[in-house]
């Protein structure tokens, strides 16, 4: 196994979620830990042969498992929590799926000594090859709302590659367990004063017959249509005063 040792001195956990991506995950998880960084797995009640891959998985690997599946957002709570009580101060969420690439690793250690205690999302080419016309539809509907909610603009809110501040995000009961908590994460982190911080990061799309989806776009669409309609309300009463008072808070 080639020895990158990436994040060196960091306390740091990968955190790789998954829901049936038995042909994928393995491979993922190989090449997480080939730059020698802790790595947990969290089973979404996969239905496939997931609980079998992971099994085969090194003892190393910290493995989460429950039998229902409860949705991304619900994943990563639980892995925040774990991550948290073994003492980590940064996770790093990657897909599952092989989206992601962990020859990437480097820009977020970069970045992590750059910029201490900042969320940082890793933004994709909304032009790379083989990527849904749906994805870029839905991202730049995401980016708009989000900058309305926040004042903020980010080229990629849908990205699930990032990098979580654990202690600086403190404890938040989010109000989703699914595919659109990871938008709901970076409004409230903005809201709490959290700098976001983007960096370009590579994406693999597989060809459309090869590729594995949990996007359903009527009922995800419609479920982050109904939390950004939400968001926006909640900012006129709690966001936009947050974030002044933490903006204040800090020029003293």
């Amino acid at each position: 196994m080639p020895d990158f040792s990436t994040f060196n001195g960091l306390k740091l956990c990968v955190v790789i979620p998954t829901y049936n991506n038995a042909q994928t995950l393995e491979k993922v998880v190989r090449d997480a830990r080939a730059h020698h960084v802790a790595v947990m797995v969290v089973n979404d009640g996969s239905t496939d042969s997931t609980p079998v891959v992971m099994n085969q998985l090194g003892d190393d690997i910290i493995k989460l498992h429950y039998e229902k599946n409860r949705g991304k957002g619900y994943a990563l709570r639980l892995a925040f929590r774990t991550a948290l009580n073994q003492g980590y101060d940064y996770v790093l969420t990657m897909d599952a799926d092989g989206q992601h690439l962990a020859s990437d690793f480097p820009i977020f250690e970069e970045n992590i000594r750059k910029h201490p205690d900042t969320l940082i999302v890793g933004s994709r080419g909304m032009e790379e090859e083989n990527m849904p016309k749906k994805n870029s539809f839905a991202n730049r509907f995401s980016n708009f709302w989000f900058a309305v909610q926040t004042f903020r603009k980010l080229p990629d809110t849908q990205s699930g590659f990032r990098v979580y501040p654990l202690k600086k995000m403190g404890k938040v009961r989010w109000l989703t367990n699914r595919y659109e908590t990871e938008l709901e994460i970076l409004v409230r982190c903005a809201w709490r004063g959290v700098e976001i911080v983007p960096v370009p990061v590579h994406v693999y799309y597989p060809p459309a017959e090869e590729r594995v989806s949990h996007f359903r776009p009527r009922v995800d669409f419609l479920r982050i249509s109904l939390l950004n309609t939400f968001l926006c309300l909640l900012a006129l009463v709690y966001g936009y005063p947050s974030m002044l008072i933490y903006k204040l808070l800090k020029k003293r």
